[in-house]
């Protein structure tokens, strides 16, 4: 199967699909990684050695291929939604992507809400393009530090219906694989310490009669 994670930000496909991606990858599936914003500048703390940390996090996950756009970082929302679209339908044609994996929309952080709402547009690519595979699934993820702040109730927020067991050989593999991100991780209590993934990861465990789990919104699945 071949699974195309569209994110943000380098380091978001780790936060939110980390132990998911390395776990596919390992049971023989295609996964590649489509990156819309080049550099996080708004960041505080932002390596110097972004694409260096970004290589090597994906190595640790095991992901060889990496789409890269240049749109601008926190304005997302002013960038022509019809570019956006345009790039993630080139990542899907190219990768012959089945299924996708991408922010949700009412993520308070406006680059992953705009991603989540071009990734929905891409996915009718198959209805106006010839030699593109029909999407068998769509995957909403979380991030931690915005998935969680999405506080404005007149929006859907995450409520995950699907959850893929990790185990802890796999959320070892997502700490390695962030701790790779020089200044992404933070002290507890934040959402992004090493005691609070840990603890996301045990929570959505138990709640899917697992030790260690990661959760997604499931939009659709074709079987």
């Amino acid at each position: 199967m071949n699974y195309l994670v569209v994110v943000a930000h380098p380091d978001d496909e780790v936060l939110g699909a980390g132990a998911t991606i390395s776990k596919l990858i390992k049971e023989g599936n295609r996964v590649a990684i489509a990156i819309m914003v080049g550099k996080a500048a708004a960041r505080a703390n932002l390596s110097a050695s972004l694409s260096e940390d970004e290589a090597k996090a994906m190595s640790i996950l095991g992901v060889e291929k990496v789409y890269h756009a240049d749109f601008p970082n926190i304005e997302m929302n002013v960038t022509p939604h019809l570019s956006l679209v345009k790039f993630i339908e080139s990542c899907i044609l190219d990768w012959q992507a089945e299924v996708l994996i991408t922010h949700h929309p009412s993520d308070t952080n406006i680059d992953h809400h705009e991603t989540g709402k071009a990734v929905n547009a891409a996915c009718r690519l198959f209805q106006r393009t010839e030699g593109v595979p029909r999407l068998k699934e769509l995957l909403y993820m979380e991030v931690p530090s915005s998935t969680e702040w999405s506080l404005n109730a007149a929006e859907n927020r995450f409520v995950p219906n699907t959850f893929v067991e990790i185990g802890e050989e796999g959320l070892n593999v997502k700490l390695s694989a962030l701790e790779a991100y020089q200044g992404v991780m933070r002290e507890y209590p934040h959402p992004r310490s090493k005691k609070a993934i840990e603890g996301l990861a045990a929570y959505r465990g138990a709640q899917s009669g697992r030790v260690y789990a990661e959760a997604f919104d499931c939009v659709f699945r074709c079987i």
